[in-house]
């Protein structure tokens, strides 16, 4: 792992949706593990982490469908004419002047169910995705940016879509139970109905396209550290050995002198092997 100075920065590409089986699952298990190593690496202000969530638009070929419909926000009306069925922009007046509009949509998250007439659309997953991008935004702009881990647990506990408990005032709750600014985070979100960019959303897209080494992010979940995708399970131990392996020699934080992780090395209790530089006295017994 690359260690450029004494801080980490990581990312986890993630999603609000908990109805996609063991990936979700383990995602929720993670999130809940974590986040007491998260909080204290952010507290003292040895890690940077961000969460990210992957977003498409949606083909031009398929914007009349259902399934973009149900599964994007943002939607742009766009004029079919009624001769060339070719689509150009025009005002939204005019619109019921002609014979059928087709949609620029710009933000999608499939439909958690697959099923187009039941459950919960892909648009949700967009809304509340957005959401808790903001809630990062507004927490960190608040000087607490390890609150999202609050969030992102008592969210996916309180508000899970098994329970019919996945919506907009569930969230809000649970945004002034942690003492942010819902107010800050609703202006954050904008409006997904606008005919309009959401800065949040494109940004996020734009950073789902590799640079240097990283590479594209195209599946979840994705964790990457110092700027490289990790490959390991996305298991609270495996991880903070990740992560610790990003710092300089000797500059680690205490979390990772613990029994998870030893002075930036490790040991496998099942075959006694031992990784990294071993520090005399260090190792847990």
């Amino acid at each position: 792992m690359p260690h450029p100075d004494e801080r980490v920065e990581y990312e986890l590409w993630t999603n609000s949706n908990d109805e996609c089986g063991p990936l979700c699952d383990e995602q929720a298990a993670f999130v809940r593990s974590f986040r007491g190593h998260a909080q204290i690496l952010e507290r003292g202000g040895y890690a940077r982490f961000t969460p990210h969530y992957i977003t498409w638009y949606c083909p031009e070929a398929f914007r009349l469908t259902r399934q973009c419909q149900s599964q994007c926000i943002n939607h742009g009306r766009y004029v079919v004419h009624a001769h060339t069925r070719h689509c150009r922009s025009r005002k939204l007046s005019l619109v019921k002047s002609l014979k059928r509009c087709c949609w620029l949509c710009r933000y999608c998250a499939p439909d958690p169910e697959e099923d187009f007439g039941e459950g919960y659309e892909g648009k949700q997953v967009v809304v509340e995705n957005l959401r808790q991008l903001c809630v990062h935004r507004v927490a960190n702009e608040s000087g607490r940016p390890w609150a999202w881990w609050d969030f992102a647990m008592d969210y996916k506990l309180r508000c899970s879509m098994k329970e019919k408990k996945y919506s907009k005032a569930c969230a809000e709750e649970v945004v002034a139970s942690l003492g942010l600014s819902l107010e800050k985070v609703l202006a954050c979100m904008g409006d997904p109905d606008a005919d309009a960019d959401n800065a949040v959303l494109s940004k996020e897209q734009e950073d789902q396209i590799g640079r240097g080494s990283r590479g594209d992010v195209t599946i979840l979940p994705t964790l990457v550290i110092n700027d490289v995708q990790y490959r390991g399970k996305l298991e609270r131990t495996a991880v903070l050995r990740a992560v610790c392996a990003g710092f300089k020699e000797g500059t680690e934080p205490q979390v990772c002198l613990s029994h998870d992780r030893n002075g930036g090395c490790w040991r496998d209790e099942a075959t006694n092997v031992r990784a990294g530089a071993v520090r005399p006295g260090k190792w847990s017994q």
